[in-house]
């Protein structure tokens, strides 16, 4: 089903499939038809699996920083790993980067402490939250995979297209 052409040329298709497949890593889950359900679900396990392989791919390395008084200290940096590194590059390119939104009766201040030094926060909700998750569950029941869910909704009203939703579990 990954290879269907879903009515659309395949430029359309790629773009359509990246947004709605950048949709469910960022929200959870995404309305869609069947036959989209399918494609999202392959794309996203195998972007996921791609995470998963590569979270713990930390490197840690000291630098000499001048602090206000023009002292230098040594302060250890995590950076990414290789494997890491290329991880997140592929992810990159392939991901729409979705932006953190304020929260209801959020003040500006404390949205500005939440979201400093986090550039792409899709992917570091994927490295972060699900990665670990999903690692910790692969060691648990020993099987990789079925990170996602299709739960069929019924026909749509008008063209009576079968709906579904995609979830991640």
């Amino acid at each position: 089903m990954a290879n269907a052409k879903l009515g659309r040329p395949s430029k359309e298709k790629n773009s359509m499939l990246r947004g709605l497949v950048s949709d469910l890593l960022w929200f959870g889950k995404v309305e869609t038809t069947l036959a989209k359900a399918k494609a999202v679900r392959s794309q996203a396990e195998k972007i996921l699996t791609l995470a998963i392989n590569s979270y713990e791919d930390i490197v840690k390395v000291s630098k000499d920083i001048k602090d206000e008084k023009g002292v230098k200290v040594k302060k250890t940096v995590s950076n990414d790993g290789p494997k890491k590194l290329q991880a997140r590059r592929a992810m990159m390119a392939y991901l729409m980067d979705r932006q953190e939104q304020r929260k209801p009766k959020e003040s500006l201040q404390a949205f500005e402490a939440r979201t400093q030094g986090i550039n792409h926060p899709l992917l570091e909700k994927i490295f972060n939250l699900y990665a670990p998750k999903y690692a910790a569950r692969i060691k648990e029941v020993g099987q990789g995979g079925g990170y996602t869910r299709i739960v069929k909704l019924g026909q749509r009203r008008g063209d009576s297209a079968e709906m579904a939703l995609v979830e991640l579990i």
